[in-house]
């Protein structure tokens, strides 16, 4: 039987909220430059909070998906948008926060799967506005450990 993967066993994570984490482990193309396939990140996605730990990982998102969540976050912070949404093109990840009230909560939604056909499985948490300039910055780590590849014009990156 083999050992149970733990968050301790993969060591800081990338992307941290709440009870969820992310940690990138390289390009699934490391030779491919072009945009479609030189942009996707192999993960280990967890969340887990109240008894329930729930963990996905493969090339289920690309670093744009990352450098969008950041940006959109930062937006959320200058209430200049009311939410950030990790929505990667794979169904095996959703995270969203979402403006929940005029004293800065905001409401985290994950939804993680390592098996979209046969499961789902979400999280809510609550936090407070405070966390999303540091969330900005954990996303700009990501993105300038695998910078974006290819043309961002014809994609609107």
């Amino acid at each position: 039987m083999s050992k149970k993967v733990t968050p301790a066993d993969l060591g800081k994570p990338h992307l941290s909220i709440a009870g969820f984490q992310l940690w990138v482990h390289g390009r699934e193309f490391p030779e491919s430059e072009d945009y479609d396939d030189g942009n996707w990140l192999r993960a280990t996605a967890h969340c887990g909070a109240s008894g329930a730990s729930v963990w996905a990982q493969g090339a289920i998102l690309m670093v744009t998906d990352v450098l969008r969540f950041g940006d959109a976050c930062l937006a959320v912070h200058r209430d200049e948008a009311k939410s950030a949404v990790l929505d990667p093109l794979e169904p095996e990840l959703r995270l969203a926060l979402e403006t929940s009230d005029e004293l800065g909560h905001i409401a985290a939604r994950v939804e993680i799967t390592p098996d979209h056909i046969a499961q789902a499985h979400r999280f809510s948490f609550v936090i407070d506005q405070s966390h999303l300039p540091g969330i900005a910055r954990q996303c700009s780590a990501i993105v300038e450990e695998f910078p974006v590849r290819g043309s961002r014009d014809r994609r609107g990156v």
